[in-house]
């Protein structure tokens, strides 16, 4: 006899059916797990046996032969030890055929039949939703499957219970709704003395989504200032929050099961290779890059990257998505983050410095600055200096602007934005940053002035169509924050100041 049970597979985000059959049938007692299993799935049989013993039940002396179709998708992860569990179950008319073909069925047990908590809950949840399936799932996941707006959810914490339920000796209580996560612990911009300058920047790429690069001395507050841009970021929107954790779940980082409101931010080490940065790896698990969906990449020392890796996020910048092509997977994942990058100037870090400065100067600044090549450098919109702080200005300039301050004009600069986005038909779009063609054309018409300082500025330092398009977008950006319908010289004039640092350097 054969039974049947809806599971599934992954490939990046996409959740795809997979028919799980299972036949108990005449012969040799077997137990044989086809259809391209990885290893994971392999081993499923001894977990699967084991949870059914620590029941009381033993597998019938049969040859046993589970199936997993489509046999051409390649399949791994321990969620298919439930589905197993309940085909066997089925198969041997302990649990009913028909009542479990209404679910799709996920979930990993462990040897005393305790149902453990699997990645990708959410985005199965989602697909269960749309092909009108309820989902059966463990326990302590069953608030992370409720955000899918899924009603039927069926969350276990035991192999046990599930059976009694469908024997209807009891009933699994509906697993409740979790309360959104909020980190309210950020870090404060007041706490940054002096370096008007780098908030002013850092408002503006808030702001408009922009890119930044800050160059300093060590000490200068590059890194506490990128510290502190989540807190005047606004929160993600409900769709933003759904798929940025839906990201999460699938590489197992959602806490609990519970959907964060606040942007991401990520922070990997410069030693990071280039699949834990983009993605990938024999699974093809998604990077950081994805994991920054929706937020904010902040890359410290730059320039101690390796150099493919640093040139692996051209393509992520300009479309918003990363592709990953491996032996075992090809796949997507989206990837519309907010780079965030400081570097010194030279690698003593004291350019301009006579004092400080190595012996190598300024030759040294120029092969360090050097690792980073110009066609990243041209998808950074904004550029800029921060200079060292002197111990008088710490000790006498007072806390500046709160961060919720900030943040007032942060939202007030977006919600220009999604109005103009909304009279122009592009309800899509979230920031100026992702502007591009007629309709940056339309949100961003210069008057004579403006244009004219544009284009001979944009002549004399040879500028490229991607760095004149992005100096646009940055305008417009300044405008919105001073609530300026029309992009004026002003602005553009700051716009061309952020566009390269101002270094000091020897001849």
């Amino acid at each position: 006899m054969i039974s049947r049970i809806n599971t599934l597979t992954f490939n990046g985000l996409e959740v795809l059916d997979v028919d799980l059959q299972v036949q108990i049938s005449s012969g040799l007692p077997s137990f044989t797990i086809v259809g391209l299993p990885d290893k994971a799935i392999a081993e499923s049989k001894e977990r699967v046996r084991a949870a059914l013993q620590s029941l009381g039940l033993s597998l019938p002396a049969k040859r046993i032969t589970v199936n997993l179709a489509p046999a051409d998708l390649f399949k791994e992860g321990s969620h298919f030890d439930l589905p197993i569990a309940l085909g066997l179950l089925s198969a041997m008319n302990i649990l009913p055929k028909e009542s479990l073909l209404d679910y799709l069925v996920m979930g990993e047990l462990s040897l005393d039949g305790k149902i453990i908590s699997v990645n990708g809950v959410l985005p199965v949840a989602i697909k269960a939703n749309r092909r009108g399936l309820g989902l059966i799932c463990p326990a302590s996941q069953g608030g992370e499957a409720l955000w899918s707006g899924l009603k039927d959810i069926i969350a276990a914490d035991s192999l046990l219970s599930l059976i009694n339920h469908f024997k209807g000796e009891q009933v699994i209580a509906a697993p409740k709704p979790l309360t959104p996560e909020s980190n309210t612990a950020f870090l404060d911009m007041k706490d940054v003395k002096g370096q008007e300058s780098a908030k002013r920047a850092l408002e503006i790429a808030a702001a408009g989504g922009h890119n930044l690069l800050m160059i300093g001395p060590p000490g200068s507050g590059k890194s506490m200032l990128a510290a502190r841009l989540p807190s005047i970021l606004p929160p993600l929107t409900t769709e933003e929050a759904l798929e940025t954790s839906m990201i999460h779940s699938v590489a197992g980082e959602l806490k609990d099961g519970k959907i964060c409101f606040d942007r991401p931010f990520r922070a990997p080490h410069h030693n990071a290779s280039t699949p834990a940065l983009v993605g990938g790896g024999r699974k093809g698990v998604p990077g950081e890059i994805s994991l920054a969906h929706n937020g904010v990449l902040f890359l410290d020392e730059l320039p101690e990257f390796a150099k493919a890796t640093l040139e692996a996020l051209r393509q992520p910048l300009e479309n918003g998505c990363v592709s990953i092509s491996r032996v075992n997977a090809h796949t997507t994942y989206p990837a519309k983050f907010q780079l965030i990058a400081a570097m010194n100037p030279c690698r003593c870090g004291h350019l301009g410095t006579p004092e400080l400065e190595c012996s190598r100067a300024p030759r040294c600044a120029e092969e360090y600055q050097a690792k980073i090549s110009g066609p990243l450098l041209d998808r950074i919109d904004m550029q800029i200096e921060v200079p060292a702080v002197s111990p008088w200005d710490l000790a006498g300039v007072k806390s500046g602007e709160s961060s919720a301050i900030i943040r007032e004009r942060v939202i007030a600069a977006r919600q220009i934005q999604q109005a103009r986005f909304k009279a122009l038909g592009a309800e899509g779009l979230s920031t100026n940053s992702e502007l591009k063609g007629e309709l940056l054309e339309q949100a961003a018409a210069l008057n004579n002035d403006a244009s004219e300082l544009l284009i001979t500025y944009s002549e004399q330092n040879k500028l490229s169509a991607r760095a004149y398009h992005r100096i646009l977008r940055l305008a417009r950006t300044i405008a919105d924050l001073q609530n300026s319908k029309n992009i004026l010289k002003l602005h553009i004039a700051e716009a061309l100041s952020y566009r390269r640092p101002r270094l000091t350097k020897r001849n």
